[in-house]
């Protein structure tokens, strides 16, 4: 998708009035890799987050006072979107910020032609799959030993929901 991110005006969607969308930058990396940091236990790399970027995916950061709070990166399969990763830091759970995001990801992947999105999520991580859950996903399967995991591996929980 290479037209630009629509203005927090043109989503119809309620978004608070100190946020601002923008496109991930590399610069971005060091912001964005502390944020997961903070939220998982094995993140990802920045090595990781650099290639998703130059890679074509969309990545996307939401901003407060130039602060990245939150940030989202969606692979983007013909029709289907697959949400790659989505977090909001620590400070800023629990405010309101993950579902602004992942409401803004899909205003997106609605514009980019999708009808499917596709993510998964630790099945332990029950806050995020009500957040989900409460805006159409479904689930529709399991993968067994998806995530590291202290002791061993955790399945993961596959969602879904039409985006058409």
């Amino acid at each position: 998708m290479t037209e630009a991110l629509p203005t927090d005006a043109e989503n119809h969607h309620a978004i608070r009035t100190e946020s601002h969308y923008r496109l991930m930058r590399l610069d971005d990396v060091k912001s964005v890799f502390e944020i997961d940091k903070q939220v998982y236990p094995f993140p990802w790399t920045e090595g990781i987050f650099e290639d998703c970027i130059k890679t074509g995916h969309l990545c996307v950061v939401n901003e407060i006072d130039s602060q990245i709070v939150a940030y989202g990166i969606i692979g983007m399969i013909v029709d289907e979107a697959h949400i790659l990763n989505l977090s909001v830091s620590r400070p800023f759970q629990g405010k309101g910020y993950g579902r602004e995001l992942l409401i803004y990801l899909l205003a997106l992947m609605k514009r980019g032609n999708a009808v499917r999105a596709l993510l998964e999520v630790r099945e332990s991580n029950q806050t995020a799959i009500s957040l989900y859950h409460s805006l159409g996903f479904e689930k529709i399967g399991t993968r067994k030993g998806y995530y590291p995991a202290e002791d061993g591996r955790e399945d993961a929980t596959v969602l879904a929901k039409s985006i058409a």
